[in-house]
Formats: C-alpha cells, sequence, structure tokens
C-alpha cells in the first residue's frame, strides 16, 4: 500500500461535525423565536434550509476537490455564521431587514468559497499575482475616495463604495490582495532581507534599503488613517504584516520594529486628528457624563454595552430575553455585547475558543505547508482574523479604543462576510496541500528525470549554499 493510499481525509469526520454545527446555528435562531413567543415561521425554515443546502454543497466541493482539507475548519466558521445569523434575525425591527440581508450574503460568500476550491487547484498560482495583487490593492484602498464611486462618510469613515441603493467596503476584499502580495514578496526576497544587517546586543536590525515593504506598509495604514478614518482596517493592514515578516524573517527585531512604527503612528495620529483623539477620549473616561452625553466621540456605546454584558452575568439573560437593541449598533459593531448579554460570560467564551480553533487550525496548516509562499499566506490570513477578533471584542470590552471592524462571520455585512468566506477557502486549499501526502511510488523510466538538468540544480543549490554561508559569515 502506498503513502497516498495509507493517509485518511477524514471527511466524514467534518460531514458529522457540520451536523453539529447546522444544529448549534438554527437551533439558536429557533430558541431566539420561541424566547420571544412567536412561532417558527416560513423565514426560518426557508433560511436553515438554505444554510443548510450551503454547507453541505461546500462539504461535497471539499470531498472531490480538496479531501485533504482540514476537517475541523468548515463547521466552526458555519457554527459561527449560523450564530450570527440567529443574533441578527433576533435583532431586526418591523423596519429592518438586517437578518434576511445577511442570509442573502452568507449564501453568496459560500458560494464564491465553492468557487475558489474548484477553481484554485494549486494555491501556488497565486504567488504569479504578487506585484499585480499590490496594484489591485493599492486600487481597492482609493475607490472610497474617488468621486463618483465613494458612499461619502458614513458613521464617521469613508470607507465605502456604492452600486446604486447598496453599498460595498472594497477594504476588505484588499485584506486577502494585500495578504497575497506580502506572502510572494517576503517568500521571494526572505534570504536577502535576513542576510544583512547591524547586529545590536541580541537584535539583528536590518538594512534601511530592505525595510521598504514594512515602510511601505506603515504609510498604507497611516494613509488609511488619515484619508478614510478608519482606525480599526489601518491596525488590522500593518498588524497582518508585522505577523508576516515575523515568521518570515524569525527575528524579533522587524515585529519590534514594526510594533514601535505602529505605536508611533497611532501617537501622532491621536494629536493630530480631533476624531481619534475623541474615540481614544472616550476610551480612558467612558464614565465621564460630558463623554458619555458627547453627540460626536462620546462614549454612550461603549458604556451601553458594557452594561448590557454586566446584566448578562454568568450564563446570560437567555436568546431573545435581553435588551441588546439598547446598544447602537447591536446587529454590527457591537454584537459581542448582544451575545455577551444573551449567552452570558460562558457564552462569550465558547464563542473565543472558536475563533481560537479556527486561527489555530489556520496557523497549523500554514506549519504543515510545504512551500514558503503557503505557509506566509495562511499565517497572515490566519493572524488577521485573529487580529481583527482582539481588536472589536478588546474594543466591545474596553480594553482598546473601540474601532469600526466587523466581528468575522457573527456581525451583519455583506462585504466582510464575502471577504471571511474567501478567506476561509484559501485556508482550505493549503490546509489540503499541507495535510496531503507526498507520492512515494517509484517513476516510470519514461517519468526519470533527466541528469542534465538534476546536475544542473544541484551545482545551482551548492552555489546558493555556499554564497548564504559567505554573506552569514560577514
Amino acid at each position: 500500500m502506498s503513502a497516498v493510499e495509507a493517509v485518511r481525509p477524514r471527511r466524514n469526520i467534518e460531514l458529522v461535525l457540520l451536523i453539529l454545527a447546522l444544529l448549534v446555528g438554527c437551533g439558536a435562531n429557533a430558541m431566539t423565536a420561541i424566547n420571544e413567543g412567536a412561532a417558527l415561521s416560513n423565514d426560518f425554515w426557508m433560511e436553515s434550509g438554505i444554510l443548510a443546502a450551503a454547507s453541505l454543497a461546500l462539504h461535497i466541493s471539499l470531498r472531490f476537490r480538496a479531501k485533504y482539507a482540514d476537517p475541523v475548519i468548515l463547521p466552526i466558521v458555519v457554527t459561527l455564521n449560523g450564530l450570527g445569523l440567529a443574533m441578527i434575525h433576533r435583532l431586526d425591527t418591523p423596519d429592518t431587514d438586517y437578518g434576511n440581508a445577511q442570509a442573502r450574503w452568507t449564501v453568496i460568500g459560500m458560494a464564491l468559497a465553492a468557487v475558489v476550491i474548484w477553481v484554485l487547484k494549486d494555491h501556488r498560482t497565486l504567488r504569479r499575482f504578487t506585484y499585480i495583487s499590490l496594484i489591485l490593492s493599492a486600487v481597492l484602498l482609493v475607490l472610497p475616495l474617488v468621486p463618483g464611486v465613494t458612499a461619502g462618510d458614513i458613521n464617521g469613515a469613508q470607507v465605502w463604495i456604492k452600486f446604486g441603493s447598496a453599498t460595498f467596503q472594497p477594504g476588505e476584499v484588499a485584506k486577502i490582495t494585500i495578504g497575497i502580495f506580502f506572502a510572494g514578496y517576503l517568500s521571494t526576497n526572505r534570504d536577502l532581507i535576513l542576510l544583512a544587517g547591524r547586529r545590536i546586543g541580541k537584535l539583528q536590525l536590518p538594512r534601511f534599503r530592505d525595510l521598504g515593504p514594512m515602510i511601505i506598509a506603515w504609510l498604507a495604514s497611516i494613509g488609511i488613517l488619515i484619508f478614510q478614518h478608519d482606525l480599526g482596517m489601518s491596525i488590522l493592514f500593518f498588524g497582518i504584516f508585522i505577523s508576516m515578516i515575523y515568521v518570515a524573517t524569525s527575528r524579533a527585531s522587524w515585529a519590534l520594529l514594526g510594533i514601535l512604527l505602529m505605536f508611533g503612528g497611532a501617537m501622532a495620529a491621536s494629536i493630530i486628528f480631533p476624531h481619534i483623539r475623541l474615540r481614544i477620549d472616550g476610551w480612558l473616561n467612558a464614565f465621564d457624563p460630558d463623554v458619555f452625553g458627547r453627540q460626536f466621540g462620546g462614549s454612550y456605546q461603549i458604556v451601553q454595552g458594557l452594561f448590557g454584558m454586566a446584566n448578562g452575568g454568568i450564563i446570560g439573560t437567555g436568546l431573545g430575553q435581553g435588551r441588546p437593541d439598547l446598544v447602537p449598533f447591536a446587529h454590527s459593531d457591537m454584537i459581542i455585547a448582544a451575545f455577551g448579554e444573551e449567552l452570558g460570560l460562558v457564552g462569550l467564551f465558547a464563542i473565543v475558543m472558536l475563533y481560537a480553533l479556527l486561527v489555530t487550525r489556520g496557523m497549523r496548516a500554514a506549519i504543515g505547508a510545504r512551500d514558503a509562499f503557503g505557509k506566509l499566506l495562511a499565517c497572515g490570513l490566519s493572524a488577521g482574523i485573529g487580529l481583527q477578533c482582539f481588536v472589536v471584542i478588546g474594543g466591545v470590552t474596553r480594553l482598546i479604543p473601540l474601532t469600526g471592524l466587523t466581528t468575522p462571520f457573527l456581525a451583519a455585512g455583506g462585504s466582510s462576510l464575502l471577504a471571511n468566506w474567501i478567506i476561509i477557502a484559501l485556508m482550505l486549499v493549503i490546509s489540503n496541500a499541507a495535510r496531503r501526502p507526498l507520492d512515494t511510488t517509484p517513476l516510470q523510466p519514461e517519468e526519470a528525470p533527466n541528469p542534465a538538468t538534476t546536475s544542473s540544480l544541484r551545482k545551482q543549490t551548492a552555489a546558493e549554499t555556499t554564497l548564504t554561508q559567505a554573506v552569514k559569515k560577514q
């Protein structure tokens, strides 16, 4: 029996976990309706059936196109998405239809994920588009500032574009393209960055000429902060880059330098820009009556969320039995506060653990990837989800200033949902390549490598090794 035949794909385990995930998501929706004294409507059965059908379609896609993909990632995401649908439906009013809109975006996002799984046979193909991804990222970030396309200032940030009556946040897609660029650039230029620089104590500092990517990432994040007033996306972009360059170089000096640049930019922005200063003041002095009642940059939203979570206590008030509607934007920015009130500390810990498992499974795929590009891309995408969760939950619990980011898969937002489902599809493709066994079947005589080509490759590898050793001695 060959090694290929001996490895188990574990798709049946994924199917069992997926059924449990659907029971949790649909059960939460049903429990909300029952606790509110409403009957299970036709919308409930239709949306539950659509979510189940879309999830099973993704599962079947993995059986055919990525049968060695991680069996835990998809059930975790379906659980989070189902819980988000339940809470958004629970927060709907007669004048709003966020729940049905989120259900439609969920189906579109899962369909796009299936397309990625079917079309992208090998994640290394994306490496060809390294610099195209950089250009595309720049275009996506500039679009919200272009007259005629921009949706204008919404809730203090200019990050949306409009399509008729619909709006879209291109920065969410830019998370993916900028991750592809960083992964491609760092995997190609890793040795150039590593093999030179000045040592100060135990820190190996990079050369100034090698700081180009970090300076570009820093300027891009500062530009988002200055022109779009989006503190959350600015932190997220630069944080993804810091995590990827640390993995690429394994040097603390790069991470330290990146953190210093991030804090320096944040301090300068808090002094120069009034909206950032007001947000920090609302964080530090949230319970000050003057700050609480301030119309712009006040702390009313934060304090109401804290009171709601305090009302939930350890086990919560129960789905459908709290008052999360008292918190502004409870369906989007503050949905964690809504879950904290109705599921309590226990439920909130369970949600955080789901995110932690999702990030660790992504990191596991990064560790198992056999190519540098795949390692860095999986690491960057996973770190982006983890950092986004930290920024959102930290802001809601007043650990850090509140930002405008959405909680992945839970909060209402079509552009965020689409981008995050594409990220999950990429993680599944990379994990399939990482877990897929190497084919040890002996080559046929006509498939044997050319001796001349093999000799040339050996000489090239030996030359590269000699050069690396020489530079290290210097």
